[in-house]
C-alpha cells in the first residue's frame, strides 16, 4: 500500500488532477477530479454577502433573501421612528444575518418565519446578529 507521505508533491493543481475519496454511497474508495471537487465546494458552501440599504424615510422596509450569510449595512439618511427588516423566508440551518446601523431607529421590527429575541430598537452605530435554527425553525438573536 502506498503511503501519502511517499507520493511526489505538486505546487499547483489542475482541473484534471485526481483526489482519493471514500464513496459512502458505494462503500469503497474512488477518485474525483479537482474540477469535480471545486464544483461540489461551490455548490454546497454558503458565502457571506454584504448588502447595503440607505433608507430615506421613516417606515422603511429592507427585505433580505437567499441562503447566504448576510451582513446588512444600514446607512439611513437620518434617525427614523419606524423601520422593518425582513429576514429570509426560506433560510437554511445556521444561516446568519448581522445588521449594523449608522443611525438610531426608535421602533424596529424584525420579521421572518419565527423570531426569538429580536431587537425592538436600534442605537446609532449599533448591531445585532440573528441565526436560524432549523430544528426549531426559529431565527434566534445570538449577538
Amino acid at each position: 500500500m502506498v503511503k501519502i507521505n511517499d507520493l511526489t508533491a505538486v505546487d499547483e493543481i489542475t482541473a484534471g488532477d485526481l483526489f482519493p475519496i471514500w464513496s459512502t454511497d458505494n462503500g469503497d474508495a474512488r477518485r474525483a477530479s479537482a474540477s469535480a471537487v471545486k464544483g461540489y465546494m461551490q455548490g454546497s458552501a454558503r458565502g457571506l454577502v454584504t448588502a447595503y440599504a440607505s433608507p430615506s424615510a421613516t417606515g422603511f422596509t429592507v427585505t433580505l433573501t437567499g441562503t447566504d450569510d448576510v451582513w446588512l449595512v444600514l446607512t439611513p439618511v437620518a434617525g427614523y421612528a419606524v423601520g422593518t427588516i425582513v429576514l429570509p423566508s426560506s433560510p437554511v440551518d445556521q444561516q446568519a444575518v448581522t445588521v449594523s446601523c449608522s443611525r438610531f431607529v426608535t421602533d424596529l421590527t424584525v420579521s421572518g418565519v419565527a423570531i426569538a429575541g429580536e431587537p425592538t430598537t436600534m442605537a446609532a452605530n449599533g448591531f445585532f446578529t440573528m441565526r436560524y435554527e432549523a430544528v426549531t425553525q426559529i431565527w434566534r438573536r445570538v449577538a
